[in-house]
C-alpha cells in the first residue's frame, strides 16, 4: 500500500483555529497600542504648539499669539526672514489638520482659537474617530498645562496630565 504524504482536512483546520485564536487574542491589543500611541503623539503635537506660541509671541511681540495654526507653519518654509503670517515653527502637516473631516495627524485633529480678551489661545485635540483612532481629549492654553477627558470634548478644569 502507497503511503500517502500531506496533511488531513482535520490538521488544517486545527491550525487555522489555532491561527484565529492568537488573533483574537493579539488584535484588540494592538489596537489598544494604536490608541496610546496616538494619544501620546496628541499629546506632544499639543506641547510642540505651545512652544511654538512662545517663539513666536517672542519673535513678534507687536502681534501676540499667532492667528491660526497655518501661522505658525508656513507654506514655504524654510524662509529667509519668517513673517508672522509664514513663522516656519511648526510642521504644516500638524498646521493642516484642523479639520474633523480631514486625516488628521496621527489620529487627532487640533481646533485652535486666537488670543481672546485675556491674551489667551486654547487648543484642543480630538480623535479624527472617537474610541478607534483615541479615547481621550486634550486641551491646552498658554500656560502650558494639557487637560484630558476621556471620551468628551476637554475643558480646562478637566484633570492636568
Amino acid at each position: 500500500m502507497k503511503k500517502q504524504k500531506g496533511f488531513s482536512l482535520i490538521e488544517l483546520l486545527i491550525v487555522v483555529a489555532i491561527i484565529l485564536i492568537i488573533a483574537a487574542i493579539a488584535i484588540p491589543n494592538l489596537l489598544r497600542a494604536r490608541i496610546s500611541a496616538n494619544e501620546s503623539s496628541a499629546v506632544g503635537n499639543l506641547r510642540t504648539i505651545n512652544t511654538a506660541e512662545v517663539a513666536y509671541q517672542t519673535s513678534f511681540p507687536t502681534v501676540g499669539y499667532s492667528v491660526d495654526l497655518p501661522s505658525l507653519a508656513g507654506a514655504a518654509c524654510p524662509l529667509p526672514i519668517p513673517t508672522s503670517a509664514s513663522a516656519c515653527l511648526i510642521d504644516i502637516t500638524l498646521a493642516a489638520a484642523t479639520n474633523p473631516a480631514g486625516p488628521g495627524k496621527s489620529g487627532y485633529y487640533f481646533t485652535y482659537v486666537p488670543a481672546n480678551a485675556n491674551g489667551d489661545y486654547t487648543n484642543q485635540a480630538r480623535p479624527v474617530t472617537q474610541g478607534s483612532t483615541g479615547v481621550k481629549n486634550f486641551i491646552t492654553d498658554s500656560s502650558g498645562v494639557i487637560h484630558f477627558a476621556n471620551g468628551v470634548p476637554a475643558v480646562l478644569g478637566d484633570s492636568a496630565i
